[in-house]
């Protein structure tokens, strides 16, 4: 390749990594001399000034490149937002926290360059040569477990599709996009599922590294949200991951509800239909800020009045869906003279669909 033309592209995905923003930068410049490179740092607006750190580095290195998300959050979306900005004809991900080891970078580039029907190489720590370096015995059980569960999905002999460090042909990924369901922080298992063809692959070891700068993001929603990913290349086709999400978040409001009208008509002495006012407000309340913070995670509302506007709304669209399902379920009882129960489960899936589609649009969708 023509030492003028960009051969590879590096996609760094960061929130709240400055400290480590040049020192990455350093290591890349080190690990690819005489490769024609660019680093794109997707941010997602990190309180620390992540993103002006990277445009501090860009203004006198023209390889650094920022793109500063507003108001959108996931490391599978940055991912396949800073892939689709680069003209270079390979491209890499790499996480921003020092862990992965750019020093194999170059054979994977050799690699993809070497062989035509080769579609991506991944790093792997879990092939002869890798490793997890000084994992604790719970992480080393837990990642066994995702890699198993990821397998399962991913049909194909991958030792590690929980990989976050990868390199692959750009042109495989523009084509894939509008398929990507973009969810949780799992790329490759993304790309590797929605791709029509088994994409060819070869994986290269390296050692895990010990994390010396910033807080790792792993947390119980990384968690959740990769199975949620998982669930969604299995089922998601027949039951759309969000709305099996805030189908869930409902019934578990429905106990609350119960629970709550339980203390307030049976323990507290509250008349009936007063506790059932109260019980639906904490319900519906319950059931808001939970699919503020999962359902709706990567637009979820921040700040008192956002909050409390998108309370509102929701309580409001609550209870237009509360009078369809009672409208629809009588409609079909007082029709039809059939099975009661039939007539009650028509008018939740009524309810649920109302309540989903209207609070996503109006609730969600207005910040």
């Amino acid at each position: 390749m023509s030492a003028d033309l960009l051969e590879l592209a590096i996609v760094i995905p960061t929130f709240n990594e400055r400290a480590n923003v040049p020192v990455l930068v350093a290591k890349l410049d080190q690990a690819l001399k005489g490769r024609n490179w660019e680093a794109i740092f997707v941010d997602d607006d990190s309180p620390d000034g992540t993103a002006q750190a990277a445009r501090e580095l860009a203004r006198i290195d023209r390889r650094v490149r920022v793109i500063q998300r507003i108001g959108r959050r996931g490391l599978s979306s940055a991912c396949i937002e800073g892939m689709c900005a680069t003209a270079a004809p390979f491209v890499a991900v790499i996480d921003g926290d020092l862990q992965h080891d750019e020093t194999i970078l170059p054979a994977m580039l050799d690699a993809l360059e070497g062989d035509a029907a080769l579609d991506l190489v991944v790093g792997s720590r879990f092939v002869e040569g890798g490793g997890t370096g000084e994992w604790d015995r719970d992480r080393v059980a837990k990642s066994a477990f995702a890699t198993r569960l990821s397998r399962r999905v991913l049909k194909a002999d991958l030792s590690d599709p929980m990989s976050g460090f990868f390199m692959i042909r750009t042109d495989i990924v523009r084509a894939l996009v509008p398929t990507l369901s973009a969810i949780g922080f799992k790329i490759l298992l993304d790309i590797m599922t929605a791709s029509p063809r088994p994409l060819r692959f070869r994986e290269l070891p390296y050692v895990f590294r010990v994390r010396t700068e910033g807080e790792s993001k792993l947390d119980h929603v990384v968690a959740m949200e990769y199975l949620i990913a998982i669930y969604d290349r299995m089922f998601g086709r027949i039951v759309p991951v969000r709305f099996a999400m805030f189908s869930g978040i409902g019934a578990l409001g429905a106990a609350v509800h119960f629970a709550a009208l339980g203390l307030l008509f049976r323990l507290m002495g509250l008349p009936f239909v007063t506790g059932t006012i109260i019980a639906t407000f904490v319900a519906m309340t319950f059931n808001f800020f939970l699919n503020n913070a999962l359902t709706y995670r990567g637009q979820r509302l921040k700040g008192a009045r956002a909050l409390f506007g998108g309370w509102v709304s929701f309580c409001l669209v609550c209870a237009v869906g509360a009078v369809a399902n009672v409208g629809v379920s009588a409609f079909l009882h007082d029709a039809q003279h059939g099975d009661w129960r039939v007539s009650a489960l028509a008018g939740v899936a009524v309810s649920a669909v109302w309540n989903f589609a209207l609070s996503s649009r109006f609730t969600w969708g207005r910040y």
